[in-house]
């Protein structure tokens, strides 16, 4: 047995890693990062459909995990910017890819769906 043979230990820690980067909000935030440092209102304004709570939330998990970094700059009123880690960097470069991978795919990914209902409407 391997680490990462299904019901390791190691394969479980990897898909609830897996898990909460392919939920709806990581990696459109992680990709809007990626160009560069954001206050949180602009990250808000630029990731559509995102609630004030939502995005607060996963940009804590972001930083907990160490993808994020939160710059507080001492003003009145004070400033924050988020920005990306050398990981979330990475990660932001891994999502881009599967994204790519995903749009190359997209026709043949409706196909094969819409194949697999016409053939599961006639057997049913």
């Amino acid at each position: 047995m391997t680490l990462l043979d299904p019901g390791s230990h190691r394969c479980v820690e990897l898909s609830h890693h897996l898990r909460w980067i392919g939920d709806r909000w990581t990696l459109p935030i992680v990709v809007t990062l990626q160009s560069g440092a954001l206050r949180f209102n602009a990250l808000r304004r630029a990731v559509p459909g995102i609630s004030q709570q939502m995005l607060t939330r996963t940009l804590r998990a972001l930083e907990r995990d160490g993808l994020v970094c939160r710059d507080v700059y001492p003003t009145t009123p004070p400033k924050v910017e988020y920005r990306l880690t050398p990981m979330g960097a990475s990660l932001a470069a891994q999502g881009r890819e599967l994204g790519g991978w995903v749009e190359n795919h997209l026709a043949s990914l409706a196909a094969s769906r819409a194949a697999f209902d016409a053939k599961i409407e006639e057997e049913g």
